[in-house]
């Protein structure tokens, strides 16, 4: 049951300015803003400050108020606004305090994963989401990356709670490095709760950490906070949106969300609570912008299965081999349900999909008959034709088990011309050079692959243009800011906004450490927060920066050259040496001259520097200097030059 906290009383309604301007990083100087608004095409830049209208006004008639009473404005009519809606986006019931909700992004905005949104209302702060983002093709031997939670460090003494949407990666992979350094209670729906208790487990913080589960429908009051948590279609299940409501307003924050008139688990998108809260009055709509450039509606995921099902069929006697997300339920219940249709035995390859599985199983959210689930030690006891293997790796993880298969490194399954593998999955923005390369892999070793632009394997699990359309008719938000998105996903959000009658002065494009202070009276950029990436590398949490990052990928480049060398402690005369190796360099034994010259060139650096007053750092410095310009002259490369000195 979700833990409530009483929401404080406030005695005193603090009226404040409207921060009109902040400063720029780069020079100092302050900068307005504002959208500006384009005769032809309507060009949003992040980081404007919007200038709004006030949308109602309160009359005294001597000592006796009379009741408030909201009157809309005419709006001046622009290319991209409809007069016949504007009058749905001026109507929002008057808060009780005009002491604004802050918004800081500390992940999310103007990239794809790491989603973290912080909520600041008087002495209340809660945290929605903290997910991770996978590397990207430059960040060399990072595991993944997570957002920097300084900020919210800093207000660990208001934070109330932590509130999770639904259970992918990038929304909880990070909330177990957060809640080592703040530990809050935490709220989520069951089958989100038993994947981060999974996750807890892991990190041995299982019996430290308060899980509150929670249900749509459910409201919990955090401090200055009532958090409702509604009913969304998403590709896991147990997707939530909340509405976030404080003295300031309603802020609808929608998580990641389709529109699925046919869900597998027959629990649809509760649209007439969006549109009660809409009619009640929502200062400001936060909506995923995944899907934002893709017309119409997304596809129902009940469409895989049909497909799946001809696809079986057209396999035969051949092995099956799908490739999936590791926490898209849907799905494996329904490459389940076909199987045992069709005779075959199910094994599961990857441990992510292997947890997900049994947590999902447990918690009642797969029906798996017995006998049908076998290990993948076991896939020798049957033919090809009884078995279907279900995986990780279907955005080509190199470490991951469709990875592995494909290049001949898994040790259970080999890839042969009996195999027919389905990759169920759209590669994630970034990740196409990968995928494309495992499935040419997997085309060389002889398997017929199909995937996404071939057949319906796979539906999207967030909303299309249409859909978007009517989320942002039915809550009619006085302001809109588009989310999880890149900056070409968040600008056609917008545009979908201002055509069904936004205003686009009361849309904002912000990104990452910025903080957006809303009131009924305006919505502006206020200031910055502290943000960034912090990257895991195996059981190191930040401790690869941007210098490290720069010297791997130096490194990756150009390769390395190693001087070694023995000199006199007191004389600085040379004794041994100098030795010269290259790694990731050149082949030394086709580059013998090149190496020569660069013995040469060490002694002759170590020689010239004079005997018992000698700097050792100079004496490095000028071996870097010497050796790198040998080779830039030689090769046109700059490998990287560590000299190593020994003194005795």
């Amino acid at each position: 049951m979700s833990k409530e906290i009483k929401q404080k009383n406030k005695t005193d309604a603090v009226n404040t300015k409207e921060n009109k301007s902040f400063k720029n990083n780069k020079n100092g100087k302050t900068k307005k803003n504002s959208v500006k608004n384009q005769k032809k095409g309507n060009e949003f830049k992040s980081t404007k400050q919007k200038n709004v209208r006030s949308e109602g006004k309160k009359s005294v008639d001597g000592k006796k108020r009379q009741e408030k009473k909201m009157t809309k404005q005419t709006k001046k009519t622009n290319s991209y606004q409809k007069s016949s809606k504007s009058s749905n986006y001026s109507r929002i019931t008057p808060p009780a305090s005009n002491i604004p909700v802050k918004i800081s992004f500390l992940g999310g905005i103007n990239e794809v994963g790491k989603n973290m949104t912080c909520y600041e209302y008087e002495k209340s702060m809660i945290v929605v989401d903290c997910g991770l983002a996978f590397p990207e093709s430059d960040q060399l031997g990072v595991d993944f990356v997570i957002p920097d939670f300084t900020f919210v460090e800093r207000n660990k003494d208001i934070l109330k709670g932590i509130i999770i949407t639904h259970g992918h990666e990038d929304h909880i992979g990070a909330l177990c490095y957060l809640l080592k350094k703040v530990n809050v209670p935490v709220y989520a729906t069951l089958l989100t709760a038993g994947l981060i208790r999974g996750k807890l487990s892991e990190h041995k913080l299982d019996h430290e950490v308060e899980i509150n589960v929670v249900k749509a429908g459910d409201e919990v009051n955090l401090g200055d906070f009532s958090v409702e948590f509604i009913k969304v279609n998403h590709s896991i299940p147990d997707a939530v949106a909340l509405a976030i409501k404080c003295a300031a307003g309603t802020v609808i924050q929608t998580g990641d969300f389709k529109i699925d008139t046919s869900p597998i688990d027959g629990g649809i998108i509760d649209l007439s609570r969006f549109a009660e809260l809409g009619n009640e009055g929502v200062l400001c709509l936060l909506s995923d912008s995944t899907n934002a450039e893709q017309p119409g509606y997304s596809q129902s995921e009940s469409k895989v299965g049909e497909t799946f099902r001809s696809l079986f069929t057209r396999a035969g006697d051949r092995r099956i081999i799908i490739a999936t997300f590791a926490s898209n339920i849907h799905r494996v219940q329904q490459i389940i349900d076909i199987a045992v249709q069709t005779g075959r035995k199910v094994a599961l390859s990857g441990r992510s999909l292997e947890n997900v599985v049994a947590i999902a199983s447990e918690l009642g959210y797969v029906n798996i008959p017995d006998g049908t689930l076998i290990g993948i030690d076991e896939i020798k006891k049957y033919s090809d034709d009884r078995l279907v293997i279900v995986t990780t790796g279907s955005q080509g993880e190199p470490m991951s088990a469709l990875s592995r298969m494909a290049s001949g490194n898994h040790r259970k399954v080999s890839i042969s011309f009996n195999d027919c593998v389905i990759i169920s999955a759209r590669p994630i923005p970034g990740n196409e050079k990968t995928v494309y390369r495992v499935i040419n892999d997997l085309l060389r070793l002889g398997a017929d692959v199909i995937y996404e632009k071939m057949y319906d394997v796979h539906v999207s699990g967030h909303a299309c243009q249409e859909e978007l359309k009517l989320m942002l008719s039915l809550v009619k938000p006085k302001y809109f800011i588009p989310v999880h998105g890149e900056q070409k996903h968040l600008r056609y959000h917008a545009r979908i906004a201002e055509s069904v009658g936004m205003d686009y002065n009361n849309i904002l494009i912000t990104d990452n450490g910025y903080e957006v202070s809303l009131s009924n009276k305006n919505m502006s950029v206020s200031g910055t927060v502290a943000h960034g990436k912090v990257y895991v590398d195996g059981y190191g949490v930040g401790d690869v920066g941007t210098r490290v990052m720069k010297e791997r990928q130096h490194l990756g480049q150009d390769g390395i050259i190693i001087i070694t060398a023995t000199i006199d402690g007191a004389s600085g005369e040379l004794l041994s040496g100098p030795e010269v190796l290259s790694k990731g360099f050149v082949y030394v034994k086709e580059a013998e001259l090149l190496m020569k010259e660069a013995v040469a060139l060490s002694m002759h650096v170590i020689d010239s520097f004079p005997p018992y007053s000698y700097d050792i750092n100079a004496m490095n410095n000028k071996l870097k200097d010497e050796i790198s310009r040998l080779m830039y002259e030689r090769t046109k490369r700059s490998p990287m030059i560590l000299p190593v000195l020994m003194r005795v």
